[in-house]
């Protein structure tokens, strides 16, 4: 099982790309290096958030499917296969796979991973958590969500980092609203975080999404202001993807360019809705 001595998370063998139907179609960077330049607009007509709420479901659902299947003893290779399979079998694309050359439908960021954790033979153990990360790419749109998952039981400080980190995100999205300028988000999750003492990671954000995976917008989870000004407007789409961990927002990088941890390999939790800014607020699209 791939940890070192300390149970400290190490690479693991990943297995061959899984192959996707011909008749879905592919996102343009599929067999790319990278995506082409997005030079669309983040606000979207009720016609295209109805699409962008389709692809949400199908990954929020996903994400169900595969935390019915998350218990002590099985991969996170094998919950790739069930991810996978349900995004293929609603007619969509699994996001990641092939996007920068991932090798893989999700990303399982276990313990001390924040992000992009690549699917493997690592073997969830008990009082391990697991982020699983699904975007669903269908009608030429992206939804984008992830969920933290207890494996068994844990700590009840690992617990409460899980349902504190969701806590953070409804409390990002209760700050949206038309004419506030983005960085209210995140003073709103830090402002959460901090009473807990957690680690608020900051180089790792929202993001604008919809007809791009990735459209150049930035939502960042800390109190940023003034350096991200860009005002909130109906019909924007983008993410909210608090990341805190339970000690440093520091960070390290594995050899395979992709899989993120803490530093001091303390333990992270995130949740991620894709949402619509509506006159009032914001309205959530990757609801299952």
């Amino acid at each position: 099982m791939p940890k070192d001595s300390a149970g400290h998370l190490v690479p693991g063998t990943v297995s061959a790309t899984r192959p996707v139907p011909s008749s879905i179609p592919r996102p343009e960077y599929v067999g790319k290096k990278g995506p082409s330049p997005f030079t669309g607009s983040d606000g979207y007509s009720p016609e295209k958030i109805a699409l962008i709420r389709e692809s949400g479901r199908i990954a929020a659902q996903a994400i169900q499917a595969v935390g019915r299947a998350i218990r002590p003893g099985v991969t996170t290779e094998e919950l790739d296969a069930i991810g996978h399979e349900f995004v293929i079998s609603h007619g969509a694309y699994p996001s990641t796979l092939g996007y920068r050359g991932y090798p893989k439908s999700l990303c399982s960021s276990v313990n001390e991973v924040i992000c992009h954790g690549i699917p493997d033979d690592t073997v969830l153990e008990n009082g391990d958590i697991v982020n699983i990360d699904i975007t669903a790419f269908k009608n030429g749109v992206h939804g984008d969500s992830n969920v933290t998952f207890i494996v068994g039981e844990a700590s009840t400080a690992v617990t409460d980092l899980v349902e504190r980190t969701r806590e953070s995100l409804a409390r990002g999205i209760k700050a949206v609203a038309p004419g506030r300028e983005v960085n209210v988000i995140g003073r709103a999750i830090e402002s959460y975080a901090k009473r807990f003492g957690y680690g608020v990671v900051r180089d790792f954000t929202g993001h604008g999404v919809g007809e791009a995976f990735h459209s150049g917008l930035i939502i960042p989870h800390y109190d940023s202001a003034p350096a991200y000004n860009t005002v909130i407007e109906p019909g924007m789409v983008f993410t909210i993807e608090p990341m805190l961990t339970l000690g440093t927002h520091e960070w390290d990088m594995w050899a395979d360019d992709w899989t993120v941890t803490t530093k001091d390999k303390s333990i992270t939790a995130q949740f991620e809705h894709t949402l619509v800014v509506t006159e009032r607020g914001a309205e959530i699209l990757t609801l299952p």
